[in-house]
């Protein structure tokens, strides 16, 4: 019941390294999510989590370096704080994901994206920040019928350019 009084939020590692840089729009949404909703929980689910760390540690270039080590800073300084699932959790993220997978609800190789939805889902979270490509494409429809099969939710999702544009407050 608690989520319900407090809607959890949960954030991409896109979304993060672009705070991290600045982007005046993930700023907005950042602020628009926290004055719309009421004491909204703004997460990063395990999945997102681990490829900042990666990115931070052995990312292609110094810049993508520097850029997931400034989203993990950004975390930080807007109190996104990481959350992590019990290990039986971890299980039922990756049964999901694959199912996600098999029902093409996302594209075989997206993995990272199909357990990042289903961790949102786990956590029962209501929206879901990412710019990613493969997210923002997921037919939400199909998406609830496969979580529906999990007796779980589907989340919203929605890039930060949305959020501003369907819900900013002037």
């Amino acid at each position: 019941m608690a989520a319900l009084s407090r809607p959890l939020v949960a954030v991409d590692a896109n979304v993060l390294m672009d705070l991290g840089a600045g982007l005046e729009t993930v700023i907005d949404a950042v602020q628009t999510v926290r004055s719309r909703l009421t004491s909204p929980r703004l997460v990063i689910p395990p999945t997102p989590q681990q490829e900042l760390a990666f990115l931070a540690r052995r990312g292609d270039s110094a810049p993508e370096r520097q850029r997931a080590r400034a989203g993990i800073a950004a975390a930080r300084d807007w109190r996104i704080v990481p959350i992590n699932l019990m290990p039986v959790e971890h299980g039922i993220v990756e049964r999901i994901g694959c199912r996600l997978r098999e029902a093409r609800v996302l594209p075989a190789a997206e993995l990272n994206d199909a357990f990042l939805v289903a961790e949102t889902a786990l956590l029962e979270g209501r929206l879901l920040l990412s710019s990613d490509e493969h997210l923002r494409g997921v037919e939400h429809r199909q998406l609830g019928l496969v979580l529906q099969e999990f007796d779980l939710s589907a989340p919203v999702i929605a890039t930060p350019a949305e959020v501003v544009r369907k819900f900013f407050q002037h």
